[in-house]
């Protein structure tokens, strides 16, 4: 048995060495370079530049793209179909080089077509709303008292479930809703938008029946199967607003009184952030150039669901964008296209897990990688290797604060040793509501309440400015809010943070394997700004109210 395995081996080894030399002759006939295409690199993005069923039939890929630079790789340059190929993509402005390969290193650049994220489901329909109608519905839809009174209009005469849908889309996009909610009732159905993190009713006891042909519209526009309605789906579908295009995420549940539908806002223009505007103090953002000017190391964010972690990491990915460099995401799932990253996305039933995925993008020679979420062993392992040999790794993990991402960590099985060299920052974070700056009102503030103040800001670290702070006024919402605000009196969402930059002291508590109370011990003697003392600042700053501090942070201490 061993003798005929060692002669299938010297045969295998000779056919691709014969297969290699075809190429190489390949090559020289046609006058273009050979390439061994077992040994280079290849980007996910190029290779979708070429349908799967064309790149198999033709045994042509793409397998690198430095725009308007495109390589290409083929077997057999002199296909007519091939050259077809080569003259579309610079018909549209691509400089081609194209390369020769052997049959074998092409099938294994095909291998690849199973990392390619399948393109969302097709749009059946889309919502257009032109520019007069949006004008039209702003003013008439600002504030949730209007919105009511028009969505529920349907009481009053027969409404269509397309005007139903333009005028709840229109009134959500108006007052800056990120999360539509439909929820079945006993005696009805309930309409809610979540604005600013708080869920506020916009309709209840919607009939029965008018809201099933609504279900049934939305199944329609998200590519959804009607006839299904006892268990979950997801879909999508794009509203065409004013100037810009918007997707909405549809996921449907079954309910005890009808199907739960809730619908995420994505807007482009959330994520469009630079690292200015994610409200970090100059003293903290410093602390963040410094780490995202480094060649490799983990960068980590924690906090629950809805705390901004995405919206930062896309903000640190548009810092590093540069034509120089490689950088290479894996998500669960794509929320926003980024020009210019080379977005994949999870698929379980493929086999490309986050932890499959990481290990195929580090053979596409990335200089700087998102891993959408560590949730296991395997992923937390190969992330941490990644960081440890010349990669700049961005990633979240669920913790409550900074410091509990270390035995967070710990606990999933990785190695206390690569743990230490790998970490480099930690960051924790909760979003808080702003003030309107148009309404909000100072609140009195007693001397007990100032001298607590006064305290507080003495005991913070020496790096945090005090220029601000000299004189103290502290300010809350307006009752009843403005026009601006439609009558919260609070506008927006701002984050507040917590950075722990781990050194030779925490890096000693990893390899004891140390519990979280005795790495917070270390992160505040080594100056840590808690995300509590942080909102503290934004309130002091007149940003937010110390209310929205506490429900963020728990009890106030200070």
């Amino acid at each position: 048995m061993f003798i005929k395995s060692n002669v299938d081996e010297q045969l295998e080894r000779l056919r691709a060495e014969a297969e290699e030399r075809e190429a190489k002759r390949v090559s020289e006939k046609a006058k273009l370079p050979y390439l061994d295409l077992a040994t280079a690199p290849m980007q996910i993005d190029a290779l979708n530049l070429i349908p799967e069923e064309i790149a198999k039939k033709l045994l042509v890929v793409a397998f690198e793209l430095k725009r308007p630079t495109l390589a290409i790789a083929a077997v057999d340059p002199f296909n007519v179909e091939v050259q077809k190929v080569v003259e579309g993509f610079k018909k549209e402005n691509y400089r081609v080089k194209v390369f020769v390969g052997s049959v074998r290193g092409l099938h294994y650049f095909l291998s690849f077509y199973k990392f390619v994220p399948k393109a969302a489901a097709p749009v059946t329909s889309r919502v257009n709303i032109t520019d007069e109608r949006v004008n039209e519905l702003v003013e008439k839809l600002k504030g949730l008292e209007n919105i009511s009174r028009v969505v529920t209009a349907f009481d009053d005469k027969v409404q269509s479930v397309t005007e139903f849908l333009e005028i709840g889309l229109s009134g959500a996009l108006a007052n800056r809703t990120s999360d539509i909610h439909f929820e079945p009732e006993k005696t009805g159905v309930k309409l809610r938008y979540r604005i600013d993190g708080l869920l506020h009713d916009v309709a209840v006891n919607m009939p029965a029946d008018f809201y099933k042909t609504v279900v049934s519209r939305i199944k329609l526009l998200s590519n959804l199967k009607l006839n299904i309605n006892d268990r979950a789906q997801d879909g999508r579908f794009t509203i065409g607003f004013a100037a810009k295009e918007i997707e909405m995420r549809v996921a449907i549940a079954p309910s005890e009184y009808g199907e739960i539908i809730v619908m995420r806002i994505l807007d482009p223009a959330a994520i469009n952030i630079t690292l200015p505007q994610l409200g970090l103090r100059e003293d903290d953002l410093e602390i963040i150039k410094v780490n995202l000017d480094r060649p490799n190391g983990m960068i980590l964010n924690t906090g629950p669901t809805g705390s901004g972690k995405t919206t930062t990491l896309y903000a640190f990915l548009r810092a590093k964008l540069d034509p120089e460099i490689k950088i290479i995401t894996i998500e669960d799932p794509i929320e926003y296209h980024v020009q210019g990253l080379e977005q994949t996305q999870v698929d379980n039933e493929a086999g490309y897990t986050f932890a499959n995925g990481l290990r195929s993008l580090m053979r596409q020679d990335p200089d700087v990688i998102l891993v959408g979420e560590i949730r296991d062993q395997e992923t937390a392992e190969i992330g941490l290797q990644a960081a440890l040999t010349g990669h700049l790794v961005f990633s979240t993990v669920h913790a409550n604060e900074a410091a509990g991402a270390i035995p967070r960590f710990l606990d999933l099985g990785a190695k206390a040793s690569s743990i230490g060299p790998a970490l480099k920052l930690i960051i924790g974070q909760r979003l808080v509501r702003r003030l309107c700056e148009k309404c909000k009102v100072p609140q009195g503030i007693d001397e007990i309440m100032r001298g607590r103040v006064k305290k507080f800001l003495e005991k913070l670290p020496t790096r945090v400015s005090r220029e601000n702070f000299k004189e103290i006024t502290v300010y809350g919402p307006s009752e009843k809010g403005c026009s601006a605000c439609t009558g919260f009196g609070y506008k927006g969402r701002t984050a507040i943070y917590e950075l722990l930059q781990v050194g030779q002291d925490l890096e000693a508590l990893i390899l004891k394997e140390a519990i979280v109370t005795e790495f917070e011990k270390v992160a505040l003697d080594q100056g840590m700004v808690t995300m509590q003392q942080d909102g503290i600042l934004k309130v002091v700053k007149g940003i937010t109210s110390f209310r929205e501090v506490e429900e963020a942070t728990g009890q106030l201490e200070f």
